[in-house]
């Protein structure tokens, strides 16, 4: 067999695999979340977010709405080094992004069901 009809063979049934991949797996939300920050950052988004006092007094002076909030904790980076994750129930995460060319840190205590906004500031780093 000719090289060229090995190729046409291989690329149509790469062509068909291709197909058949797109219909099962569209409108799937298939995502490849596999390290330590994709996962903690898309468990705390996935929660209906609660804010403290502190939290919801920072968030309203500042003008900064919810969907800026969520897409804070979307696309933050998780400093775990700061971060309590050895508590038996809620852990506690920082959580560090840049929002208006000033970097911000914002603390959330991750428990099953709910998420709570502790605190959320500017930092001078």
């Amino acid at each position: 067999m000719k090289f060229i009809h090995r190729l046409g063979y291989y690329l149509g049934g790469f062509a068909i695999g291709l197909v058949l991949l797109m219909f099962f797996l569209n409108g799937k939300d298939a995502s490849c979340d596999y390290g330590p920050n994709a996962r903690t950052t898309k468990n705390i988004s996935s929660k209906s977010i609660q804010y403290s006092e502190k939290s919801s007094e920072f968030v309203i002076n500042q003008h900064i709405d919810s969907t800026t909030v969520i897409n804070l904790i979307k696309f933050g980076s998780v400093n775990f080094s700061k971060s309590n994750t050895k508590l038996d129930s809620c852990n506690v995460y920082y959580i560090e992004n840049i929002y208006k060319e000033r970097n911000m840190e914002l603390k959330i205590k991750n428990c099953d069901s709910i998420a709570t906004l502790l605190d959320i500031n500017y930092t001078n780093n």
